[in-house]
This record gives structure tokens, C-alpha cells and sequence, in this order.
């Protein structure tokens, strides 16, 4: 394990939080690294986080392909996990995403900074869900 760092207790503590929901979640760390997504997270996206694993923010966000509903992409900072990144503040959008399995879904997303002390951003949490079909 030579080179990895280990994680903020705040990181690991909202690991276990997601790992207990019955709703889909995912945690980042500070640089948007997709540290961990909980199983119900695994219909969305398209394989469990054993198949996935870890990955960095340019990864899994091009893999997801995030895009409005015209379908232009949407960049880092106008998606909720970018709103949280970026300005440190909760954010919450709907957009369009294809899943790891290569199936397109309209989610729904919620996204909130982590902060270990008042200054000190650790991460994001993001909830999401499928919305139904119109």
C-alpha cells in the first residue's frame, strides 16, 4: 500500500453511514476520488464497487457521461458533487447519466460536503435515485 494515504476518520465514518442506507450513495474524497458507493448505488450504476473500485474523478465522471436533458454535457461545477467540491455548499440537480453497464437513467442527485473541521473539506457524500419515466 505503498503511496496511499490513509483516509479521513470523517471519510471512513461516511462510508459506513452509505453502506447502512437503503437509498444509493456515493463518497468522494477532497479531490472527487469515488472513494465508495453503497449496494443499492450498484442498479444505477452498473457494477458493484468491488468490480469498480476506486476511481478518480476524471474516470468515473467520463464514464458516466453526465449530460442535461438536452443531452449537452454538463461540466464538473454545474453538477451537485462539483457544487460541493468546488464552492463547499449542498447542491441538488437532475440529470441524465449511462451506468457502467452502458444503461441511460435519469437521476435525480443530492450532494454535501464533508468537513473535518470548519475549514477543512474532506470529501462529498451524494444521494441519488432514479426518477421515473415521464
Amino acid at each position: 500500500m505503498e503511496g496511499r494515504r490513509p483516509k479521513n476518520l470523517v471519510l471512513i465514518l461516511a462510508r459506513e453511514f452509505a453502506s447502512k442506507l437503503a437509498t444509493a450513495a456515493f463518497v468522494c474524497d477532497e479531490g472527487g476520488r469515488l472513494v465508495y458507493f453503497n449496494e443499492p448505488a450498484e442498479h444505477i450504476i452498473g457494477h458493484t464497487f468491488a468490480e469498480a473500485g476506486e476511481l478518480p474523478l476524471e474516470e468515473w465522471s467520463a464514464q458516466f457521461g453526465p449530460r442535461d436533458s438536452s443531452g449537452a454535457p454538463l461540466e464538473l461545477r454545474d453538477r451537485p458533487v462539483g457544487v460541493a467540491l468546488l464552492e463547499r455548499r449542498p447542491a441538488h440537480s437532475v440529470f441524465r447519466i449511462t451506468g457502467l453497464n452502458g444503461r441511460e437513467r435519469d437521476i435525480a442527485v443530492t450532494a454535501f460536503p464533508l468537513f473535518a473541521h470548519t475549514d477543512e473539506l474532506v470529501g462529498v457524500v451524494a444521494l441519488f435515485w432514479e426518477q421515473p419515466e415521464a
